[in-house]
C-alpha cells in the first residue's frame, strides 16, 4: 500500500537549503518515490495560517520510505536541510486504498 510523507518547514537559509533540494529528487526516485508537490504555493482554508514550505511525497510502501530516510546519500543531504530550515512536521502516513468510512463509531 502507498505511503506518504508530508513535510512542513520554514527555510532560514535558502542558499544552503538549495544544496538539499538539488540532491533529493534522485534519491527519492531511487526508492520508488515521487513528489506530489514540492514547495508550490498553497492556501490555508482552515486552521492556523501557515507561511512555510509544504512538500508531499508518495512512495510505494512504508518500507520504501524507511529505506529512503536511512539512505546514506539522504542522510548526507539532510545535513543541509537541518542547517537551513526548521522542521514543523515530517509526517508519514500509509494509504489504505479505501477512503470510505465504514466504521460507524468514526
Amino acid at each position: 500500500m502507498p505511503a506518504y510523507i508530508v513535510s512542513m518547514m520554514h527555510i532560514t537559509d535558502p542558499e544552503t537549503y538549495r544544496k538539499y533540494t538539488d540532491r533529493t529528487p534522485e534519491i527519492v526516485k531511487r526508492h520508488g518515490g515521487k513528489f506530489l508537490t514540492r514547495g508550490q504555493p498553497f492556501d490555508c482554508v482552515e486552521g492556523q495560517p501557515y507561511d512555510g514550505r509544504l512538500v508531499i511525497l508518495e512512495f510505494p510502501s512504508k518500507a520504501h520510505v524507511e529505506a529512503w530516510y536511512k539512505d546514506p546519500d539522504y542522510e548526507e543531504a539532510m545535513t543541509f536541510r537541518h542547517a537551513a530550515s526548521t522542521m514543523n512536521y515530517l509526517l508519514l502516513q500509509e494509504g489504505s486504498g479505501n477512503t470510505e468510512n465504514t466504521d460507524p463509531k468514526l
